[in-house]
């Protein structure tokens, strides 16, 4: 419980002004962009935004020592409730630390506060000739905290990989106030464990980032999008299969199926053959025009070996943007399909994407409900949207069954749980099946070594 006293304690360190305790406030920091019902329970007592390092040190020095429960937390973008309160506490905004520190183009560099937003990163590096190329579906509001909290990944996995690849060290305030430094500008460092890796993906359970040093890459000089149409799923995953087996890695590759397509075609009024049964949206990036065209033609000859019914390459910028409107658009048009929806996110390997799509598909006959399925089709990850009216008491029930089926199916054809939107809440009760119980208690023991008291984010990624 977090008396006046303490409360007082706390604006001592960040100012009277960025502690908020009002039921109006505690309310805004109780929920984030999952599906996860809303509670009193998961209001946090106080609400704490400072702006230093020092003052994150501080505060958790603080809550160490009366047995306080903080939970991190950026602008709320993330999907699995990561970032709600459960055990009331300490919500502890980074939002304040949004400063970009340093931008090193020689060693192709940026060091950046926590709680800068990922767009304005990477229009900050753009400007420069710089490319900071993650790119999760939040990358307008979503902070590179959070970022790091989720190990986010986006549509340009495929070819550039997710932020992991761009973490070279980290400032991290531990649960006991202590503030450690990991990584470096160093390319090469295998200096005692590797406490930057540990730290992303670890959803705010075993440290409070404060900075983060990313390498960058040179911006490709020229882009290009194309839309290709097919008549069946199998023949648009081969298309994929085929390319990056023949060397041509696209910088993205979504994939949606009929639902999604139908959805998007409803949604912005567009006239698609309904024989359509998948559509892949590519972004093909190179030094010049001409070796775009020539990306273009390949695919375009790939496509057609794979029974291609319609393909379209972008002539110009503004038909570039048309055609990523599509999939810009997919979770809007999606969610007015039905009153609820659960969007869901797991990975497989790249050659059991159309696989794990027919058995999400039979789970979807089994329960007689409408699933779309949709992404990134370059690295695997697939977000199935699971669609129904949470009014009706017959939907609850199936939903949560069909949900726990396609987790199985995920894993059964050699998959994981999560691709980019981590464990948080929602998945944690299945945690188990995909690391088993002696990799849940090593998970455990890394926890309990850096957090004893466990006041960091509870309640998250295992079952207690």
């Amino acid at each position: 419980m977090i008396n006046e006293e303490l409360k007082n304690q706390l604006r001592s360190i960040v100012g009277k002004e960025y502690v908020l305790d009002s039921d109006i406030d505690r309310f805004g920091y109780s929920y984030d962009s999952s599906f996860v019902a809303l509670a009193d329970k998961n209001q946090p007592e106080v609400v704490v935004r400072p702006a230093t390092t020092a003052e994150v040190s501080a505060v958790m020095a603080l809550a160490n020592a009366n047995g306080i429960a903080v939970t991190p937390r950026g602008t709320s973008s993330g999907r699995t409730g990561g970032s709600i309160p459960l055990s009331g506490g300490i919500a502890l905004s980074l939002t304040r630390m949004d400063k970009i520190l340093e931008l090193d183009e020689k060693n192709m560099m940026v060091h950046v506060e926590a709680g800068v937003r990922t767009m304005d990163l990477y229009n900050y590096c753009a400007e420069k000739g710089l490319f900071y190329p993650p790119d999760p579906a939040s990358w307008k509001y979503s902070t590179l905290g959070g970022n790091i909290a989720e190990n986010a990944g986006g549509m340009r996995a495929v070819k550039y990989g997710v932020t992991n690849n761009y973490v070279m060290g980290l400032e991290v305030v531990l649960a006991d106030g202590s503030v450690i430094q990991t990584g470096g500008k160093a390319i090469k460092n295998v200096t005692g464990y590797n406490l930057t890796q540990l730290m992303v993906g670890s959803e705010g359970t075993l440290g409070v980032v404060t900075k983060i040093l990313l390498r960058l890459i040179p911006m490709p000089k020229a882009r290009n999008t194309l839309q290709l149409m097919f008549p069946s799923l199998d023949e648009a995953c081969g298309t994929i299969h085929t390319m990056l087996q023949s060397g041509l890695i696209p910088a993205a590759a979504e994939l949606m199926d009929k639902t999604s397509i139908q959805a998007v075609a409803r949604h912005r009024k567009l006239d698609i053959d309904p024989s359509i049964a998948a559509c892949i949206i590519l972004e093909i990036d190179g030094p010049d025009s001409a070796t775009l065209d020539a990306q273009a033609e390949k695919i375009k000859e790939i496509a057609s070996q794979h029974g291609v019914k319609e393909v379209r390459i972008a002539g110009s910028f503004k038909e570039s943007e048309e055609i990523w409107a599509i999939r810009r658009g997919l979770s809007s048009a999606i969610g007015a399909m039905a009153p609820n929806r659960f969007g869901e996110d797991i990975s497989v390997p790249r050659d059991a994407f159309p696989e794990i799509i027919r058995r999400i598909r039979k789970i979807a006959e089994k329960y007689d409900l409408t699933i779309a399925v949709y992404g990134h089709a370059g690295d695997g990850n697939v977000h199935p949207s699971v669609l129904c009216d949470m009014s009706n008491p017959d939907h609850a029930g199936k939903v949560h069954h069909a949900i726990a089926e396609i987790f199985t199916e995920a894993l059964a054809v050699g998959g994981t749980l999560s691709g980019e939107h981590g464990i948080g809440i929602t998945k944690k009760p299945y945690l188990i099946n995909a690391l088993g119980e002696a990799g849940v208690n090593a998970h455990k023991a890394i926890k309990h070594a850096l957090d004893p008291k466990g006041i960091l984010n509870p309640g998250k990624i295992w079952e207690s």
